[in-house]
């Protein structure tokens, strides 16, 4: 099985992001917030949303780094957008926390998850 984050597993665009704030789940977690809307696509999509309020550039990108790479081993089942807005403490965590903490909220949504081997 691929464990590749491939472009059509990403949500772009602004209009897709609004309507997963609005239409999506909200799950409160220490590390993260997850927003989280089951489409009729056949597969998951991510969005990444870390805000200046998080830190510089570096620690940005090492958020939304970290929350790609619980998205791709942990991808939901069915067609599910998930859109991550990481806190600070996520930066100052081990994967093993983040990874438990993501895998809860999903199920806590009702998404499924596939856990693909390492």
């Amino acid at each position: 099985m691929r464990q590749t984050f491939r472009p059509n597993e990403r949500v772009q665009r602004r209009a897709d992001f609004q309507r997963i704030y609005t239409r999506g789940q909200k799950l409160h977690g220490r590390f993260m917030t997850m927003f989280v809307l089951a489409t009729d696509a056949p597969g998951a999509r991510l969005g990444v949303a870390a805000t200046r309020k998080l830190g510089n550039a570096v620690e940005r990108n090492r958020a939304k780094r970290l929350a790609r790479e619980l998205f791709r081993r942990h991808k939901p089942n069915r067609g599910t957008d998930v859109v991550i807005v990481p806190k600070r403490e996520l930066l100052t965590q081990s994967f093993t926390r983040l990874e438990t903490e993501f895998g809860t909220m999903l199920r806590r949504s009702g998404g499924r998850q596939r856990s693909t081997p390492p």
